[in-house]
């Protein structure tokens, strides 16, 4: 159990890490109007960001406590989907710029 655990931790923090690249990758695909290729990886983040809310409560019900601000995340991908279902790209690579990207620098990591 421990080193599933374990493994968990690594993941979670191996995704925070990489989220603020593939932040800047999307907002760089919007800008150039790769709109197919960013829509796959807005899709991509949308599925980490639920599996590290997810993950995050698993673990705070082990005992395990990091902050993650749940309800932040929720306005991202809702301000995302109003985005995107207005066609405003260059509002959605803002936010993945600007917004996302910073979020998930600062965010605090499991200790292994």
């Amino acid at each position: 159990m421990q080193e599933l655990i374990r493994e968990t931790m690594e993941s979670y923090n191996n995704y925070i890490i990489n989220v603020k690249e593939g932040a800047l990758k999307i907002a760089d695909k919007l800008r150039t109007e790769d709109i197919k290729g960013a829509l796959t990886l807005i899709s991509d983040f949308s599925e980490g960001s639920i599996w590290l809310v997810d993950v995050n409560k698993k673990l705070m019900d082990l005992g395990y406590l990091v902050k993650l601000e749940m309800n932040v995340i929720q306005e991202f991908l809702i301000e995302i989907n109003e985005g995107l279902e207005n066609q405003d790209y260059i509002l959605v690579a803002d936010i993945f710029e600007y917004e996302i990207s910073p979020f998930f620098d600062q965010l605090e990591q499991y200790e292994i």
